[in-house]
């Protein structure tokens, strides 16, 4: 594939609005998850919520599009001159000519939960003024990005569990490779609601204290939200150093089980080496990976296995730890954070990995460090086997 530029991104996460903060979190090893006191919950665990979501507020001509998840969106837009960056792409290319590729799993559905306690004692009909279309609709996020920014380009919203975001990007390079756009917006939104937060404890996946992921004592995730959002443009264009570039994107499905990996990894193998090939890179060339690394037992040792087939020991660490794991959103929170890794040449640590598991053959880094990074890989794998992996890179 030709390298395409991000020529502005952003994030918002629990640790912190905008990439000032976030930065400063990754660097100092600091987690933003903490005691879940969201909403009604009664679970004993912890989260990572984004701090003044409930109190922002959407302009009066987006309305119909209120719920947190697209509140979220719109205090990340306004972020690091994100707003800004596309409007002047779009000055410059067309506002038609901007494609939108987003991924979410949650979308505005805590709007649908908030509605059903409401419902009439009689008939069960649902509130009047609960909105279906503008909130827990899949599409809901995209539809609103897309106004907020003015964009009138073809726009879709991918929901594949937790690898969404990350195949935003994959989309959005078919997309502009084929000719349909000139640039786009990638990015992932998703939001804390009750849906998730009760249906991973069911399933036993969510741990009571923040995750450890590839730790030996580690006993599942701890689910956080998050917007993250990048401006995909030709990298053939003048570029601002220091650029990021995406060299390579990589999917594939293991078809193998709808909630769990192939033991093996077999999956997460093809997505790598896939990745590698369109950036026409090999492992060695590959200097840092941001793990999935949910901190399962069963997600952490898939990966290690694919991980050592295919890139040996690579050095690589999960952010996880500090962010909790941002369901559709952490494809594109995880590669924003890979940008920064990049830029500032730093090599974020495992947040609360203490004992590396030792059968989880990886070199796992667990405290940030200064690092010359040209090229790294980021990973993300989804319910049902649907997998992507990411290569970034520095515009030389």
């Amino acid at each position: 594939m030709k390298p395409l530029a991000l020529t502005a991104f952003t994030a918002s996460s629990c640790l912190g609005r905008g990439l000032d903060r976030t930065l400063a979190a990754l660097a100092a090893g600091r987690t933003g998850l903490t005691p879940c006191t969201f909403e009604t919950v009664t679970l004993d665990t912890c989260v990572g919520e984004v701090a003044g979501v409930d109190d922002e507020r959407l302009p009066a001509e987006l309305e119909e599009f209120e719920c947190r998840n697209n509140r979220l969106a719109h205090l990340a837009l306004r972020q690091d001159g994100f707003d800004e960056a596309v409007r002047a792409a779009a000055a410059r290319l067309g506002r038609g000519r901007i494609g939108l590729w987003l991924g979410t799993s949650t979308s505005g559905i805590l709007e649908t939960e908030l509605a059903y306690r409401r419902r009439a004692p009689g008939s069960g009909a649902l509130p009047q003024d609960f909105r279906y279309r503008g909130a827990h609709n899949t599409f809901s996020v995209g539809a609103f990005v897309q106004r907020a920014l003015g964009l009138e380009g073809p726009a879709a919203v991918i929901s594949s569990a937790c690898s969404s975001s990350a195949k935003a990007f994959a989309s959005a390079r078919r997309a502009i490779e084929a000719g349909l756009v000139d640039a786009a917006v990638v990015g992932g939104v998703d939001s804390l609601c009750l849906t998730t937060l009760y249906g991973f404890h069911s399933l036993q996946l969510v741990a009571r204290t923040p995750c450890r992921p590839f730790d030996a004592q580690r006993d599942g995730l701890s689910i956080g939200e998050a917007a993250a959002f990048a401006l995909l443009e030709p990298a053939d264009r003048k570029l601002t150093a220091p650029a990021v570039l995406l060299l390579g994107t990589g999917e594939s499905s293991d078809a193998w089980h709808m909630s769990a990996p192939h033991p093996q990894g077999r999956g997460a193998s093809d997505a790598m080496r896939a990745a590698l090939a369109a950036a026409r890179l090999t492992a060695a060339d590959i200097d840092y990976i941001n793990f999935h690394g949910t901190g399962t037992a069963s997600n952490d040792a898939a990966e290690a296995r694919a991980v050592a087939t295919v890139l040996g020991t690579l050095p690589g660490s999960s952010t996880k730890g500090a962010t909790g794991h941002t369901l559709g959103a952490a494809g594109a929170l995880e590669a924003v954070i890979c940008a920064l890794a990049l830029r500032h040449g730093l090599m974020p640590g495992g947040v609360n990995t203490g004992s590396l598991d030792p059968e989880l053959h990886v070199s796992y880094v667990r405290e940030s460090r200064p690092a010359r990074l040209d090229a790294v890989m980021s990973n993300s794998f989804g319910f049902g086997g649907s997998n992507c992996s990411l290569i970034l890179g520095k515009a030389r």
